[in-house]
């Protein structure tokens, strides 16, 4: 793994911040990436992945995160969609799909509609069997990475259920517009993406087709929101580097910064919200490795703490460089507008706030 984060390190050098004023990321990188089957790298190498565990992908994660959250959140993307075919897909489906991520192909999830976001119950987008084929119809908001994919994993509407489906994003029918000037992550792609009564093989219909919304979706969003958790580690970990460098350096009333009693305040804020950020990370991708019936509540608070610790570390680290952190494209101001996305994705923190309430209740009463 260190191994990766150091080429990984030679890839993005000083550029994350120009492919976010652009919001764009470049499509070799892209395609570098997903060659070394790094965009989902939990993918077993039977099928070209890197076989990682939760743990293992879980600091490569954070360490992206720490350099690009908009490359970070194509990761998390992709090895959502990678999860749903590997959770639920055939053999078959299996070695073209899984195969085809971990050599150069990007995918996104399609899960918010404008209506159904948090309330994913309110889902309207339609899946239907037409002899030998399946239908899809339906709309979806910001769905990340759609605007590099060439397959997204859509979920929607199945009889009285719900189904999963890969849908091409050049099949007749789909159309992909990217979300204009989004708060943060820009470069990841963020598109609104409409399903026209797309005709596809019944073969790209996942299995699992007709049970509960929820019994789909809740590991698809348990993978999202561990991702989601790691990448926000990255974000303390980057505002760490930026503002412990800069007090260290920056004189005021004749001493640096780091030693004004305030000012220390704040960085022991931000290390502490950095350790107990990585220690609920933790926690949670051993329960994923491990197999264990904790893994949702504790993806879910790992989710809460992260993303939480990292949009109030992330305001502190503005305050600490002052000007020097409030210029656009420099890493401390994008990680500013960046983490407030990740409050909102994968469950808002007023969702989670609901679920771990519910666990609280349903253990400790």
């Amino acid at each position: 793994m260190t191994d990766a984060s150091d080429w990984v390190d030679e890839l993005i050098g000083e550029q994350a911040g120009a492919w976010d004023l652009s919001g764009e990321l470049p499509r070799d990188l892209i395609r570098e990436l997903g060659v070394k089957g790094l965009l989902c790298a939990q993918v077993p190498t039977e099928f070209g992945g890197a076989g990682w565990t939760s743990l293992e992908n879980g600091e490569f994660t954070a360490h992206v995160g720490s350099r690009c959250s908009s490359l970070r959140s194509l990761m998390t993307s992709q090895g959502m969609a990678a999860w749903a075919v590997q959770r639920f897909g055939d053999t078959g489906q299996k070695a073209e799909h899984l195969s085809a991520l971990t050599s150069g192909s990007v995918a996104g999830v399609a899960f918010s509609e404008s209506g159904a976001g948090s309330d994913l119950s309110a889902m309207r987008t339609r899946i239907e069997v037409d002899g030998d084929d399946v239908l899809v119809t339906g709309s979806k908001v910001w769905v990340t990475g759609a605007a590099y994919a060439d397959r997204l994993v859509v979920f929607g509407r199945y009889g009285d259920g719900a189904a999963a489906v890969v849908v091409p994003t050049d099949a007749s029918g789909v159309a992909v517009r990217r979300v204009p000037d989004p708060l943060g992550c820009r470069a990841a792609g963020h598109s609104d993406v409409t399903l026209d009564a797309v005709r596809l093989p019944r073969r790209n219909l996942l299995s699992g087709a007709g049970l509960p919304l929820d019994w789909l979706v809740t590991s698809v969003l348990t993978y999202g929101r561990l991702s989601v958790a790691w990448g926000c580690v990255g974000m303390l970990r980057c505002c760490l580097t930026e503002t412990t460098g800069h007090t260290a350096r920056r004189e005021q009333f004749g001493s640096p910064l780091a030693e004004h009693q305030l000012v220390a305040g704040h960085l022991a804020d931000l290390l502490t919200a950095e350790h107990a950020a990585t220690r609920c990370c933790e926690h949670a991708s051993r329960c994923w490795d491990e197999g264990s019936s904790e893994l949702p509540t504790a993806a879910v608070v790992a989710k809460q703490v992260s993303a939480e610790s990292a949009a109030r570390g992330a305001a502190t680290a503005v305050q600490l460089l002052g000007s020097a952190g409030s210029r656009d494209g420099t890493p401390v101001a994008r990680v500013y507008r960046d983490a407030k996305l990740m409050e909102i994705i994968e469950g808002s923190s007023e969702i989670c706030r609901l679920l771990l309430a519910r666990h609280a209740v349903a253990v400790w009463a």
